[in-house]
C-alpha cells in the first residue's frame, strides 16, 4: 500500500515527519523535495481540498483508487 506523509527535510538533511507513524515493520520510502519557492500557491492552497475530492467513492476517478 502506498501512503503519503508531509515532512520537512533540514539542511542538514534529517526528516522530520509531520504526524505520528505507526508501522508494523520497518518500509522502505521515496523522499520528493519540494521547491516551494517553484510552487504556485494557488497549488499549494488547494492540495488538501484536491485531496478530500481524491478520497470520495463517488467520485469518477475511484477506479484508480484502487491501487492505493
Amino acid at each position: 500500500m502506498l501512503r503519503s506523509v508531509e515532512a520537512t527535510i533540514e539542511v542538514d538533511g534529517e526528516v522530520r515527519i509531520r504526524e505520528s507513524i505507526h508501522l508494523s515493520h520497518p518500509c522502505r520510502a521515496i523522499v520528493t523535495i519540494i521547491d516551494e519557492s517553484d510552487i504556485p500557491d494557488t497549488a499549494v492552497l488547494s492540495e488538501a481540498a484536491l485531496g478530500e475530492d481524491w478520497n470520495r467513492p463517488e467520485e469518477a476517478w475511484a477506479h484508480l483508487q484502487q491501487g492505493q
